[in-house]
């Protein structure tokens, strides 16, 4: 099948790639030279496990192409996919200006039947903003030509995305009824039959809902994770194990173990905005959903636990006091920083007039990108960059571990404790246990687990 991708970021590239791996012919189109460029010649412009390979696989086989023209990504596919970005706006809700500007685009230039494919996260109505955007350019051209907007949104975790896109554990596909709907939905049925073969994988639904349930499902593994942060919390007052508590609910079928896990917050491009956005869309009929409000209240104030964790064990002025940072990526396996735990830890720590030096496996260029805009020159000169993780605990006060990359999981304990001022581990995604770090001589301070702590 021939079909065009709008958008070289993370769910365009992703979705393009992996349609051309499955023997598809994928045009991919965006406006950014730069990036078009670089694409081009072999480069990637995010990290994502597996994607460069893909990506230079099917290019090197002529199934994968990039380009900036416009018109020729429109003769392209008879499906034409809308992966741009979808920012939060002022007011929390979803910048749509990208998506409306690729609507219109294609309607500029299209002269037959296209099924143009909502795949970017969008609240619900936008498929008849981008009906309407289509429709206003062919009126103007004076052009007949049959359409159907239909929504496919994606559930890929960063880090996993390849692996969630060739192995989906379910596709959600939202149709008109009508002639041209149908039509939109065979073609869907086609594209989407490799990943059927097994068994039926693909819900079938009604455009409104389609968009609905990307935001639901978003929203619903936030609100577990907060959950689980109040709990953990609480859990330290009153002398509790949250791992054991983790397992103790997560083992009830009804609940299960996925996203129960305590930590430092959740950051990245998808929860903060699509909860925001969902709260948008229901102030604009009316209604307040006070359970989101409270998941993005306690998610803010769990940036902050590490921090507090610190300055109680070391006091508010931290002036003369130096901390190694283990991972800096919202999460691991990949370089986003977007709403990242680690930059609230980092900011905290540099206000209080600390030093620091910091090591992710995979976001240091990005880190350093994105620190220069949190930062002033002041603080920004209080933060070393490290070749390696051991290399970031020299002559540390403590270590403060933010990211659960699966390389901070086994370290050499006797090398931590050898390069640390003092033995003191904050661990802010609970990654070792309080009882082997009491054996082996370390101050521990885990997420919920003071208990062990101070036992």
């Amino acid at each position: 099948m021939k079909i065009t991708i709008i958008g070289t970021g993370y769910v365009g590239l992703v979705t393009g790639a992996c349609l051309a791996e499955l023997g598809n012919d994928v045009f991919c189109l965006d406006l950014d030279e730069k990036k078009i460029a670089m694409l081009n010649s072999g480069g990637i412009p995010i990290h994502e496990p597996g994607l460069e390979e893909v990506v230079a696989r099917n290019r090197a086989a002529g199934r994968l192409r990039f380009s900036t023209d416009i018109a020729a990504s429109v003769a392209h596919g008879k499906l034409q996919f809308i992966a741009v970005g979808t920012p939060p706006d002022e007011d929390g809700s979803a910048d749509l200006q990208y998506v409306v500007a690729a609507a219109a685009n294609i309607g500029k230039y299209m002269t037959e039947f296209k099924v143009i494919v909502d795949k970017s996260t969008v609240p619900v109505g936008t498929a008849e903003r981008v009906r309407a955007a289509v429709q206003a350019q062919l009126d103007g051209r004076d052009v007949k030509a049959a359409f159907s907007v239909a929504s496919n949104p994606e559930f890929l975790k960063e880090g996993a995305a390849v692996e969630d896109f060739m192995r989906p554990d379910r596709i959600v596909i939202g149709c008109d009824s009508n002639a041209d709907g149908e039509r939109a939905r065979e073609l869907m049925k086609t594209l989407y039959a490799p990943f059927n073969r097994n068994h039926e994988r693909t819900h079938w639904m009604d455009v409104r809902s389609a968009e609905f349930t990307k935001y639901a499902a978003n929203a619903m593994l936030a609100t577990r994770i907060s959950f689980m942060n109040e709990l953990a919390n609480l859990a330290d007052k009153v002398g509790v194990d949250i791992e054991a508590v983790r397992h103790g609910i997560g083992s009830d079928p009804r609940i299960g173990h996925s996203f129960l896990y305590a930590g430092c917050g959740y950051g990245g491009s998808c929860f903060p905005k699509d909860v925001q956005a969902l709260e948008r869309t229901a102030r604009g009929y009316g209604q307040e959903l006070l359970i989101l409000r409270a998941v993005e209240a306690v998610n803010d104030r769990q940036k902050l636990v590490l921090g507090a964790k610190v300055t109680t064990r070391y006091g508010a002025d931290l002036t003369g006091r130096h901390f190694a940072v283990w991972g800096l990526a919202f999460k691991p396996n990949t370089d986003d920083m977007r709403e990242a735990s680690a930059r609230v830890l980092l900011a905290e720590l540099l206000t209080r007039g600390a030093t620091v030096a910091v090591y992710d496996p995979v976001a240091m260029v990005e880190a350093k990108r994105v620190l220069e805009l949190d930062l002033d020159a002041a603080q920004l000169a209080r933060v070393r960059f490290a070749a390696n993780p051991m290399d970031a605990l020299e002559g540390a006060d403590a270590l403060v571990i933010v990211t659960e990359w699966k390389a901070f999981r086994s370290p050499d304990f006797e090398q931590i404790k050898a390069r640390l001022k003092d033995p003191v581990i904050f661990d802010g995604r609970n990654l070792f246990e309080p009882a082997i770090m009491a054996e082996a001589g370390i101050e521990y301070h885990g997420i919920g687990r003071s208990v062990l702590t101070r036992a």
